[in-house]
This record gives structure tokens, C-alpha cells and sequence, in this order.
């Protein structure tokens, strides 16, 4: 149910195949972000043309709304959103760390102000676990301690530490979440009853999530896995304890890479990859979060990364930029008034083959909708296409001469 094999390997790049309960992915792979249980601008058919085959949900903005109650009563996030293919959801860790401000830090979890309605909510490992579990999702992340972007050693290594910690506490929770679904228990968010709490604001690492009751029969528990996430900044020597810390608390059927692409240059980033390559198990698929620009991917896949996610797709699409391999376009610049060419002769999306330039730049000077949702489809489709081609070409062994090239021509016009 849950099984990575390789197909191939060139250098560090990798093609395999990821088993999920809800089916097989093809990697390397580019997840498309739906945030809100919707990728936005964009329904679950919209995105499976794309040929996405995993999609990501976001804990933090799911649990705010509609809540994880809601989307479990209503058959689990799949059911919710109407995607039918495999699906992970985020910890909420880099959400609730990106509260500056708004969030205070202790080592029971993480107090923090929602952004909804101003509510002080608190989120542990275990009502992480909770939270994700009622969700539903494929995968699921363990809740982790992100530091900003060039953290100095001493933060990067307290979050670096207190991941490990808190990944314990996240291993034991959801392992117990698991074995009530085989002895089909009713404990927790999976089944038929409420749990109690301790009172408002006293923290506690026992404290469950509220859940209206539930009946297993029509709502079975889900069939689950977790991932860890490796930390430690930019700092080689904290990604290499971090790293081996987590392994200590194996198996695992993935493992990811956080705290990555939050403003340090980008040899740096491709650095810790490096670093981390040959450490990291031959046979257990590697996700770098929040990773997903163009040029990302393919640096990423070169150092041995299987799966991506990022915004950027839809964020640039609904602001009209669209992604090309010569680059970057604007689609609202005045170049493409008129054009009857289409946004990119090589892709196979609907924008592509449907409508012409000058077309999609009317629809954004107009302020359409369709616009939006054209752009962004296209977007999605380039980096799920990517990924295809990149997987194409390492199982033929031709991927780092393809990629090189396919990065010279991206670049030369300053993208």
C-alpha cells in the first residue's frame, strides 16, 4: 500500500514509482498546492487534465476553515474535494512559524493567533497528527519547527532539535491512531466519540482533538502514512545530524526536505541537496516542500529530489505571468495584443490549444475570470510536463544533457 521502487537512475536523478492507497505516482513529480482544499481557480477535473496524480492540502488554512470536523463528516478530504487520486497534507508547521508576530513558541507546541478571526488557537504534535488524520489525506507531515531563511547556527539548531523531539511525539501519536484503525477502536479523530480536554490554555501533550461523534461504519478510518521532515537551516553539519536523527527513528516510507527555498541564494539551497543525497536511503522517496519553479524543479531532480510542491503555479498565473520554456511572459504586456499564436506551441493544456495570445491578454485587460483560471492551468500543466519529460529522459539516460539544455534556453533571457 505504501512502496517506492526505481525504475532508473542517472547520476543522482531518479525515476521511480510511488504506491499510495488512492494510487500510483509516477516521479519525478510536481504536486499542485490546494491550499484551501482546492487548488485555487481550479476544479479536480481541471487539475487531473493536467495529469497531476497527487495533489497537497493545507492543515493550517483546512483546520481554520471549514475545520477538520466538517471535512470528516463529510467522507475525508478526497470525498470533499472530489479528487479521487492520492493526496498529502502539510503539518501546518510553516504556516503557524510564518506568524511572526501572532504565535508564541514553547516545547509543547506552538500558541498563534488565527489570521480568520483572531482566535488564539494552539497546535501540537499530537493534534497535528489529529488534525490530519481526520483529514484523511494519503500522507501525512509531521510537525516541525521551521526557522527563518539563513538562520544563524544556534536558531537553526534549536529547530533542528526540536523537529527530532517533536517527531517522536508525532510517531507515537499517529502509530496509535493507526493500530485503533486495524482493531477498529473508535479512539481520537478516527472514530465514534469525543475525548476530553484539558482546560483552555493549559498546554498539554495528551490533549485530542474535539469531534463530534461519528460513525465508523460510514466513515472508516483512513489508511495512512507518515513522513518525517529533515531540518537544520542552511548548515550542512545540522541537515547531516538532522538527517541521521530521523533515520534512527525508522523506517520511513518518505522523507522530506524543509526550510528550504525561504530566501537563501540558490547555490546554497542546491548545496544542502548535495549534501544530503548520498545520505538519504536509496529506496524512500525524497519531497522537497514548498520547491516549484521552473528551474527548481529540474535543479532538484538533478540532486535526486522525487516530489515538489509550491503556489507559484496559480499564484502567477492569476497575476498573469505565465511560464514558457524561453522564460517567463507576461501575458497583460501590450507584445501580445493581437497575436494569433497560442501562449506555448509545446504545450498540450487547454490555453495552449484552445485560444491565442491576443485572446488571453484581452481576457486579463478585461479582468475575466477565464483568464485566470487559463493561466494558471497552463502553469500547473508546464511543471506537471516537466516532470514527465525529466522522467522520460532519465529512463532513457539522457537527462543531464536534455536539462542542461532545457536550463540554458529557460535562462537566456534572464528568467
Amino acid at each position: 500500500m505504501f512502496d517506492f521502487c526505481l525504475d532508473a537512475t542517472e547520476g543522482l536523478a531518479r525515476a521511480g514509482r510511488l504506491t499510495l492507497p488512492h494510487g500510483t505516482v509516477a516521479t519525478p513529480a510536481f504536486m499542485p498546492v490546494g491550499t484551501h482544499g482546492v487548488v485555487r481557480g481550479l476544479s479536480a477535473a481541471d487539475v487531473a487534465r493536467t495529469g497531476a496524480q497527487i495533489i497537497l492540502g493545507n492543515t493550517y488554512h483546512l483546520h481554520l476553515r471549514p475545520g477538520e470536523a466538517v471535512v470528516r463528516q463529510m467522507g475525508g478530504l478526497h470525498r470533499f474535494t472530489t479528487w479521487s487520486r492520492p493526496m498529502l497534507t502539510d503539518s501546518g508547521g510553516f504556516q503557524v512559524f510564518s506568524l511572526e508576530g501572532l504565535r508564541r513558541i514553547d516545547e509543547d507546541g506552538v500558541e498563534f493567533q488565527s489570521h480568520v478571526d483572531g482566535t488564539v488557537r494552539r497546535l501540537t504534535p499530537e493534534l497535528a497528527m489529529e488534525i490530519q488524520w481526520a483529514l484523511g489525506a494519503d500522507i501525512a507531515m509531521a510537525f516541525d519547527h521551521v526557522v527563518p531563511g539563513q538562520a544563524p547556527h544556534e536558531l537553526a539548531c534549536e529547530g533542528m532539535e526540536r523537529t527530532l523531539r517533536w517527531l517522536d511525539r508525532c510517531r507515537e501519536r499517529h502509530g496509535k491512531l493507526t493500530e485503533g484503525r486495524k482493531d477498529g477502536s473508535t479512539e481520537g479523530p478516527a472514530g465514534a466519540q469525543p475525548t476530553e480536554t484539558s482546560e483552555p490554555g493549559t498546554p498539554s501533550t495528551t490533549d485530542h482533538l474535539v469531534l463530534p461523534s461519528f460513525r465508523p461504519s460510514v466513515l472508516p478510518a483512513p489508511r495512512q502514512t507518515l513522513w518525517p521532515i529533515v531540518q537544520g537551516g542552511t548548515h550542512d553539519d545540522l541537515r547531516r545530524r538532522s538527517l541521521a536523527g530521523t533515520l534512527e527513528r525508522g523506517p520511513w516510507t518518505g522523507i522530506a526536505i524543509g526550510g528550504l527555498s525561504v530566501g537563501e541564494p540558490k547555490p546554497v539551497m542546491h548545496r544542502v541537496l548535495e549534501t544530503l543525497a548520498p545520505e538519504l536511503p536509496r529506496d524512500t522517496p525524497r519531497y522537497l516542500m514548498g520547491v516549484g519553479f521552473p528551474s527548481d524543479l529540474l535543479e532538484g531532480i538533478a540532486r535526486g529530489v522525487d516530489l515538489f510542491d509550491c503556489v507559484a503555479a496559480t499564484r502567477n498565473g492569476r497575476h498573469g505571468t505565465a511560464w514558457l520554456p524561453s522564460g517567463r511572459v507576461n501575458v497583460r504586456g501590450a507584445a501580445l495584443k493581437g497575436s494569433t499564436e497560442p501562449l506555448d506551441a509545446e504545450c498540450d493544456c487547454e490555453a495552449c490549444t484552445t485560444y491565442p495570445r491576443g485572446y488571453l491578454r484581452h481576457l486579463f485587460v478585461v479582468e475575466d475570470m477565464l483568464g485566470l483560471r487559463l493561466v494558471s492551468l497552463h502553469n500547473v500543466r508546464f511543471l506537471v510536463r516537466l516532470g514527465e519529460q525529466a522522467r522520460a529522459h532519465i529512463l532513457d539516460g539522457t537527462f543531464e544533457r536534455w536539462s542542461r539544455e532545457w536550463l540554458q534556453r529557460y535562462h537566456a533571457r534572464g528568467t
